[in-house]
């Protein structure tokens, strides 16, 4: 859920060690996405040395050396639809300069956001590490999501299978139209990567592209690290502790749920007072997460309404929530383009055993280009490091 931005920076510089020689020259046709794009507003033209002061900035003056491109950045806005009608959203789109051979696209999903001024669009106002890759080289596309950027008015749709891939579906298709329109060359190899929310996101995507072929994509590699896959078997393992350290995604996921599919339930359906009172104002975009774990409650029984709680833990309670949780998890799809999953067996945000549950029956139906690396005794923080380490070879050997 949550990725931590100094981390993925540290990790995020070490991609530009591997792509300062490669390539083709082989150019795509822009595809659809003249109907999706906006604009692209400049968020500024930065040389290696500016890009590299970011780095320093980020207590990373030892990675300096490594940065060898400089990047134009925008602000993009793009159309997707949400609820049947067509919104407005953002992200960031990062172009490598002057390079020397034609540039892969890259799509990198965050982590879980709660303030407003977290959007990467909001560059370079905010700083997510992510803008590296295109320093390293790759045109880098950061979505916002549903609920962030120009669409902060909307409540984030919070592990939702279909907006969350059509959110970075959408921008890519309207990344590679702008591409082509300005005459910017870019190669065909798509590779998708995202930790935490992200890594859910980034699968959704995959599956979004894979599954449509009206989109005219295709994935050359997703990396996608502890994501939530298994929605039910996440939320019963919650339920099952006696405390859990990120009450903030629980609120998330249960005001998001309740406005995405407008049920428009009491916010006491699910949450005890106090807490039931302080969700919308901890959820208004203006407190980060710790703020907002501070004012809920650690123990699943003293935060969850006790009628709730109990039918959490019965198969035939919440019937409409774990439906919605059924069809939000990947049940029904094997990917089919190289993927590996990451997850730390420790990790105490995203529980290990939801990547377990889903490698094994992706497996089981046959998939065979899906390996998962486990990170022992990994943390959700510290398990990004090992990702990363593994992830950036993988996707060099690919690149070309």
């Amino acid at each position: 859920m949550k990725l931590l931005t100094k981390n993925v920076t540290y990790l995020l510089i070490s991609v530009l060690v591997i792509t300062g020689c490669k390539k083709d020259t082989e150019v795509v046709n822009s595809g659809t996405g003249a109907e999706l794009f906006v604009s692209a507003t400049s968020s500024g033209s930065y040389t290696k040395t500016q890009i590299q002061a970011f780095a320093s900035a980020a207590g990373l003056a030892s990675y300096i050396p490594l940065i060898k491109y400089d990047v134009d950045f925008f602000k993009f806005i793009y159309k997707t639809n949400f609820k049947g009608s067509t919104i407005q959203v953002s992200g960031l789109l990062g172009v490598p300069k002057n390079l020397p051979f034609v540039p892969s696209l890259l799509s990198a999903q965050h982590g879980t956001m709660f303030k407003a001024t977290e959007a990467p669009s909001n560059f370079p106002a905010t700083f997510t590490g992510f803008e590296l890759f295109a320093a390293g080289g790759f045109v880098t596309v950061i979505p916002d999501f549903i609920g962030y950027g120009v669409s902060q008015h909307i409540p984030h749709p919070y592990y939702d299978q279909l907006y969350s891939g059509k959110a970075v579906v959408d921008m890519i298709k309207a990344v590679k139209y702008h591409l082509a329109q300005q005459k910017t060359a870019f190669s065909n190899r798509l590779f998708l990567f995202g930790y935490s929310e992200g890594g859910y996101v980034t699968m959704a995507a995959q599956k979004e592209i894979e599954t449509n072929a009206t989109h005219n994509l295709t994935v050359t590699a997703a990396a996608a690290g502890a994501g939530g896959y298994d929605l039910n078997g996440v939320l019963s393992a919650i339920a099952g502790t006696s405390s859990y350290s990120a009450p903030s995604y629980l609120a998330l996921l249960l005001n998001g749920y309740n406005s995405t599919y407008n049920w428009n339930r009491p916010m006491t359906d699910f949450f005890k007072q106090p807490y039931a009172d302080r969700i919308p104002a901890l959820l208004n975009g203006t407190k980060d997460r710790g703020q907002i774990d501070v004012q809920l409650n650690n123990s699943p029984t003293a935060l969850f309404n006790p009628v709730f709680y109990a039918n959490l833990l019965n198969a035939s309670g919440e019937t409409a929530l774990k439906q919605k949780l059924t069809a939000n998890s990947f049940v029904d799809w094997v990917p089919k383009s190289p993927t590996r999953l990451f997850h730390g067996t420790a990790d105490e945000a995203v529980f290990y055993q939801t990547s377990v549950t889903t490698f094994n029956r992706f497996k089981a139906a046959g998939a065979t280009n899906v390996e998962l690396f486990s990170v022992p005794n990994g943390t959700h923080e510290s398990s990004v490091q090992p990702m990363i380490e593994n992830v950036l070879p993988w996707i060099q050997s690919l690149d070309k």
